[in-house]
């Protein structure tokens, strides 16, 4: 299987050093890598702005490829150029939902007073990868929602179907940054694998099973 999966922050520049992020720190998507890569699957992982010691446990050969991004922009031209070769795509990435409508090309300064930023909301990357769907391709989603955990999971159904997704994973904020999630995965209709607090490899290989099988 070849899998294509997204992990990591989106940065969004506001001005030449400083940015709109978020805390992903890329584990997810690197622990799905990694079970994939052990598993004998091929990879090609579009990674965010990550801290090496998360991404160097994944080594650059034939089977594993890493491809960089830092905006929501240059994630989604990655996607365009990538999606109709894989089999399946896991979005593990945490992907900004604004960006800033006019960045500066100098460095603000503390001097100069108080700012006023416009964020405008950027694209719906899955959304629009998933509109040029094969009938033969997979797509497990993830969505960051928070408690209660009922409302969390009507939340992520609704935009399964939206993003033209098979699976979405759900879990909440408290996941950013941490060794382990309490996670869910949902289909359309039914619940694949019940909330519960895993590590991430733990989800990773549950990820991958579901893959496998589908």
């Amino acid at each position: 299987m070849n899998l294509l999966i997204t992990t990591g922050p989106t940065r969004e520049f506001i001005d030449t050093v400083r940015f709109l992020s978020n805390p992903s720190s890329g584990r997810m998507g690197c622990a799905i890598a990694m079970a994939a890569r052990t598993a004998g699957h091929d990879v090609t992982l579009l990674h965010g702005p990550i801290d090496e010691s998360v991404l160097g446990s994944l080594p650059e050969d034939d089977g594993c490829r890493l491809i960089p991004f830092t905006s929501v922009a240059d994630l989604q031209q990655s996607l365009a150029e990538q999606f109709s070769t894989c089999d399946a795509l896991v979005m593990a990435a945490a992907v900004g939902d604004f960006t800033v409508s006019n960045p500066l090309t100098t460095k603000l300064r503390r001097a100069d007073g108080a700012i006023t930023l416009e964020l405008i909301p950027t694209p719906d990357v899955l959304a629009t990868v998933a509109a040029g769907k094969r009938a033969d391709q997979k797509i497990v989603a993830f969505a960051v929602e928070d408690p209660p955990l009922k409302a969390a999971e009507a939340k992520a159904r609704a935009e399964l179907q939206i993003k033209r997704a098979d699976f979405v994973v759900v879990n909440t904020p408290a996941a950013f940054g941490a060794p382990k999630s309490q996670a869910c995965i949902l289909s359309v209709d039914t619940m694949l694998l019940s909330w519960e607090t895993r590590t991430k490899r733990q989800l990773a290989d549950r990820i991958l099973r579901l893959l496998e099988t589908a």
